[in-house]
């Protein structure tokens, strides 16, 4: 499996965007993904996670703002991030069964 995000940028505070993780292989469409991050000097952490079916489960700091979905005809995951703050700047991380994409990197300006 190879993972390969996109969408990341720079926005203002309360602005939106919306990442992309392009997945190659046919077992996409059964493994369950997750959206993880990483912001400068703290751990990597989970975002948002979605099951092969759909189910879906958030961070308690994103919960309501961040909506996780797929696209199992496009192999293709995303995250849409409304009302962002400061603190979700971070490199954004796409994840299915233990291989990682190289990352998107997020930037809130207060």
């Amino acid at each position: 499996v190879q993972l390969v995000e996109s969408g990341g940028g720079l926005v203002q505070a309360g602005g939106s965007l919306r990442l992309s993780c392009a997945a190659s292989g046919s077992i996409f469409s059964l493994a369950a993904m997750a959206w993880y991050r990483q912001a400068p000097g703290k751990q990597r952490e989970l975002v948002a996670r979605i099951t092969g079916d759909g189910s879906t489960n958030y961070a308690g700091s994103v919960k309501g703002r961040f909506t996780i979905s797929r696209d199992n005809a496009k192999d293709t995951m995303y995250l849409q991030m409304n009302s962002l703050k400061p603190e979700d700047t971070a490199v954004y991380y796409c994840t299915v069964l233990g291989t990682w994409g190289q990352g998107t990197q997020v930037t809130v300006a207060s």
